[in-house]
């Protein structure tokens, strides 16, 4: 074998094994996430049921006896919006039985509501309400009456 056959054979060997290697060079590939979302969205339709206490003041609150307290038990349904993350809008309805050795009577309420998002589909709720109308009698005070309720809620 002449150098010149050696030679010949060693090129067109380096030139076929660079040829392979430069058709892996191009490698199509996926970019990595930058920002993964959560695994729940706060956005939608929930409902709920709540219990508490509610109690009234001496000035009188419609349909409620004078210094009384009242057992509750009420039900709410709403729907939350995000309009820009982390804020949250909603609208919510509830509806609330109220009870004592006296007397009973119903309670209906729209809420309107702003937040910051957290996460979970069930939530627990507290909430301190100060109830009143807007009487021109004399000596009327504002907040005539207070409720308590602790709630839990399913996100859908």
């Amino acid at each position: 074998m002449s150098v010149r056959s050696l030679l010949i054979g060693v090129s067109i060997a380096a030139l076929g094994t660079a040829a392979a290697s430069a058709a892996d060079l191009i490698i199509p590939t996926t970019p990595q996430p930058i920002y993964e979302a959560a695994g729940f969205d706060w956005e939608g339709l929930y409902i709920g049921a709540r219990a508490g206490g509610q109690w009234t003041g001496g000035n009188g609150y419609t349909n409620h006896t004078l210094n009384s307290t009242y057992g509750v038990i009420g039900a709410a349904v709403g729907v939350n919006f995000i309009p820009v993350d982390p804020f949250l809008l909603g609208v919510e309805v509830t509806g609330d039985y109220t009870w004592n050795s006296v007397n009973s009577g119903g309670e209906f309420f729209a809420n309107l509501r702003a937040g910051a998002v957290v996460t979970d589909a069930i939530t627990v709720r507290g909430e301190l309400v100060g109830q009143g109308d807007f009487s021109n009698a004399a000596g009327d005070q504002f907040f005539e009456a207070a409720k308590a309720t602790v709630g839990v809620f399913y996100h859908f």
